[in-house]
């Protein structure tokens, strides 16, 4: 079977994404390697509930909703000359000393405000990461092949991160198990700095015509009808209660399951999403890309109902599997969707503006989600299971509202560049 051809010029790209993104599988804190350990010593050692762990780590993602700031930065003032390279310098910096404080912290009022240092330092490189990914994909026409790379080897990490986590917290007490991931993430995040070396950058100077051409685009930007629908379509996408929390505590309390399987089962998901991303590789960039989003909304239903039938650990391992999968469909189909329609001069402010979208959809999710769990559903799974399911279903009604005029992989049909 053929694979997903990459255009020439790509190969050092593809290495660098794939260092960043592995960087970020490890360092992110609501889903890297201190996420499952952070989780553990709130609820062990603080005594805290589902909602107070979501609604009070929600903080952590108040960084990924405002990205455009730091896009409109980056695109606007270059440092040194430059407008990406700088930036995930001191991000990477940034982000190494925060974790190295944590792993000296004892209480959640000095631990959260430094994994907010992480979530600030690590949204900046992705706005960066994704200012690079538009620019070099629409140059090269490998924007699929660049958001099918990122999270295949951000999950590659993932995998290694959560058995990590897991196991860390089998071996160390509570609040050494968070100190420990915290050192490790610390140590991975420094990886970044030798992979600058791989982007190639032309340097710019801050001059008037050149602030006129950027502010002329995010003008553009501003005024395009297509955005302001592939945002919505993205919030409607992402939002639908999530159950993410709750079901942890399903996991522990319910089914008794140990610590260091329910690491087993985030590696399992992130598996799922490396299957996810081979499977787009070998087989689904042939499809034009309003396809894609319709399969990968029936795979995000038939795999939330999955739940449904969470028994035991191989009736799990098998759920995490798949829905790993259908995660990773909707990830490629709605990321190189959004990166198809950003203007030249103003990528990293409209590409992280999309993002924001969905980090402020997801967040939203989760903790109505876990509200649901509470306070109507009184403890019970099933209910949220349905309901999520049914919101995200209903989101199909608004495929045929996306523009789809040009470009899938192969150059079939898919979305219109502007």
């Amino acid at each position: 079977m053929a694979s997903q051809p990459h255009p020439a010029g790509t190969a050092r790209l593809m290495l660098f994404f794939a260092v960043v993104y592995a960087v970020e599988g490890i360092g992110q804190a609501k889903s890297g390697i201190v996420w499952q350990p952070l989780s553990h010593f709130l609820k062990e050692t603080q005594g805290w509930g589902p909602l107070q762990i979501s609604a009070s780590l929600a903080v952590l993602d108040v960084p990924w909703v405002i990205k455009p700031l730091y896009g409109l930065i980056s695109d606007f003032l270059p440092l040194g000359g430059f407008r990406r390279r700088p930036y995930l310098l001191l991000a990477a910096l940034a982000a190494s000393c925060a974790f190295a404080w944590v792993g000296m912290r004892a209480s959640p009022g000095e631990i959260v405000p430094s994994l907010v240092v992480t979530a600030v330092a690590l949204a900046v490189a992705s706005t960066v990461c994704g200012a690079l990914l538009v620019e070099n994909g629409q140059r090269l026409n490998a924007s699929d092949s660049f958001v099918n790379q990122q999270w295949l080897w951000f999950n590659v990490a993932a995998v290694a991160a959560a058995l990590t986590g897991g196991w860390l917290i089998e071996i160390l007490s509570a609040q050494n198990a968070l100190r420990a991931a915290a050192w490790i993430a610390a140590a991975a995040v420094l990886a970044v700095i030798p992979s600058l070396r791989l982007v190639a950058e032309d340097r710019v100077t801050i001059d008037r015509a050149g602030f006129r051409s950027g502010l002329r685009a995010l003008v553009a930007a501003f005024r395009s009808r297509n955005l302001w629908l592939i945002a919505a379509f993205l919030f409607c996408y992402y939002f639908s209660p999530g159950f993410g929390t709750p079901l942890y505590f399903h996991l522990t309390d319910t089914l008794r399951f140990s610590q260091g399987f329910i690491g087993v089962l985030s590696a399992v998901t992130a598996l799922g999403w490396i299957a996810g991303g081979l499977s787009y590789r070998y087989l689904l960039w042939r499809l034009p890309r309003r396809k894609l989003l319709t399969l990968s909304l029936i795979f995000g239903v038939l795999s939330t109902l999955a739940y449904l039938g969470l028994q035991g650990p191989v009736s799990a391992v098998a759920i995490y599997f798949v829905s790993g999968m259908a995660g990773m469909v909707a990830n490629v189909a709605t990321l190189s969707l959004a990166a198809a329609h950003c203007p030249k001069r103003a990528e990293g402010f409209t590409f992280a503006a999309l993002m924001s979208v969905i980090n402020l959809a997801s967040p939203l999710a989760d903790t109505i989600g876990a509200a649901l769990y509470e306070h109507v559903f009184a403890g019970h799974l099933t209910p949220l299971i349905v309901v999520s399911a049914a919101v995200t279903g209903f989101v199909l009604v608004l495929v045929p509202f996306v523009d789809a005029r040009t470009g899938s992989a192969d150059g079939g049909e898919g979305l219109a560049r502007p």
